[in-house]
């Protein structure tokens, strides 16, 4: 094989390789993120219990239950009321009671610690124009934490007469990193999906 020849090959293989590429969609939500609201909702409905007979029938009215992530938070709060010894009943007119469930919060909180110069914006002239300086630090620490805050009331599901309310249940779940002089990083990077043994996925109520 010639000098040229292996030339013209290696330009060809270069130019095929590079036709290949990968797309990938994007979300509102990072995959930590999503994981941080769906621990923290977990969390926050742990040892719900209402003021209803075991076995009674209840409907979560979910009307009022706006936000983005709710749709896990809703199916925790149903999780948790069947661990509780409840039904769920499938409209108002099955149901003993009415469980109508609001959200104080759902939603993500961040903070970030640094021993040094932080990262800064500085106007440079009289029309405000900006100018970045970098970050210059010997240590820093990362807080992520999803925050999530359910409450609700019960009422009888035919007459609409009020039966109880459940004050706001809490639930956060934080994750931390660290840095030191700005390259060297440790600690939890992002949150993990929940772990289990095999063969253990299933739970009795």
């Amino acid at each position: 094989m010639t000098a040229r020849t292996a030339a013209l090959l290696t330009v060809a293989a270069v130019v095929l390789s590079a036709c290949a590429s990968t797309t990938e969609s994007s979300t509102g939500r990072t995959a930590t993120e999503q994981l941080l609201l769906a621990r923290a909702s977990d969390r926050a409905v742990e040892g719900l219990v209402l003021p209803l007979p075991t076995g009674a029938s209840v409907f979560i009215d979910d009307a009022y239950f706006q936000g983005e992530g709710t749709r896990y938070a809703v199916s925790a709060i149903r999780g948790a009321i069947s661990d509780a010894g409840f039904s769920l009943a499938r409209n108002k007119d099955e149901a003993n009671a009415v469980f109508e469930i609001r959200a104080g919060a759902l939603s993500l909180e961040q903070m970030r610690r640094v021993f040094g110069i932080p990262e800064m914006r500085i106007p440079i002239n009289e029309t405000f124009n900006v100018v970045s300086l970098p970050e210059l630090s010997v240590y820093s620490h990362r807080d992520r934490v999803g925050v999530a805050e359910f409450s609700g009331f019960l009422y009888e599901a035919k007459t609409g007469a009020p039966l109880g309310a459940v004050v706001p249940m809490i639930g956060t779940y934080r994750i931390r990193s660290h840095k030191a002089f700005m390259v060297v990083s440790w600690g939890q990077q992002q949150a993990q999906p929940g772990q289990r043994d095999p063969g253990s996925s299933w739970t009795e109520f």
